[in-house]
């Protein structure tokens, strides 16, 4: 909460659970001109790269599982790994212990990135559909008011939670009740879209990491303008786009969306990734 930067300047953000019921963010970013400095940078899991695959994302991380490093290093994805170095470099101005003190820099990753000639185009579409207007949900058949939420990913103090802001028409985020706001801009962190995605998972063959179900079908809410409503998603493979739709019975301004992707707003999201032993609460 304390010395996170850049997530304001991310088009999508991840949140996911990781061992211990906790949670990880994977902040995903494109067309930043500005020489951004994005941090904390923390270890990879293996899972996380499913969903930037999706995206054809460089992964940027600081240490990694055994089972990520396996993974990464077999080619599945381009990467840059922080204990190699460059382009990371810590900064603690706050006193915290060393795995919070890894940042980095747009400019810095775009030149590392270009050293190794991994390439910054991709020919994967947008990974969310967006509507260019503000997404009214509020007719739907199956609404639920959704000014504040709460989502677990453990016991306390393990709880992200939004408030939606009338005037700005944004959330703003919370974790474990005390506002998260960046550590160079003093800005909230906020959002103008949430999905809730609800996985699976079982345990690693070390009994300690997770291996989160990514692919095949679940169920979610999608949460924006102060409403709520219950939301499919499926995806084929590891690489293949997520696909979020309305669930069944889902009804709009008198139209039948039933199973049609959804359409966000246009803004940031936040993709809160959480296992189905976890309840959300609006």
């Amino acid at each position: 909460v304390k010395v996170q930067e850049g997530l304001n300047k991310a088009y999508v953000v991840y949140e996911i659970p990781t061992e211990g019921n906790t949670s990880r963010l994977l902040a995903l970013y494109k067309d930043i001109q500005e020489d951004l400095v994005i941090g904390t940078i923390r270890s990879a899991r293996h899972d996380f790269i499913d969903y930037a695959l999706e995206s054809d994302a460089i992964f940027c991380c600081f240490g990694w599982s055994h089972y990520a490093e396996k993974d990464m290093k077999s080619g599945s994805i381009n990467y840059l790994q922080g204990l190699f170095g460059y382009p990371y470099y810590r900064n603690n101005p706050e006193n915290l212990v060393t795995e919070h003190t890894a940042y980095t820099s747009m400019a810095k990753l775009k030149d590392a990135a270009s050293k190794k000639g991994f390439k910054n185009t991709t020919e994967k579409g947008s990974l969310l559909k967006y509507n260019t207007g503000d997404v009214d949900l509020s007719s739907a058949s199956n609404v639920k008011q959704a000014t504040s939420i709460t989502i677990p990913y453990g016991d306390a103090p393990q709880i992200a939670s939004f408030k939606y802001d009338e005037n700005s028409k944004m959330y703003v985020r919370y974790e474990n009740s005390i506002k998260c706001v960046d550590h160079n801009t003093k800005e909230d962190v906020t959002t103008k879209n949430i999905i809730v995605q609800k996985i699976t998972y079982s345990k690693c063959d070390d009994n300690y990491y997770w291996e989160l179900n990514t692919t095949g079908t679940g169920s979610g809410y999608f949460i924006t303008n102060g409403y709520a409503v219950p939301i499919t998603w499926s995806k084929n493979n590891r690489s293949s786009k997520t696909v979020y739709s309305y669930a069944k019975g889902t009804v709009i301004n008198g139209k039948d969306v039933s199973g049609q992707e959804i359409e966000v707003s246009d803004g940031r999201t936040w993709i809160e990734i959480q296992t189905t032993s976890q309840n959300l609460s609006f």
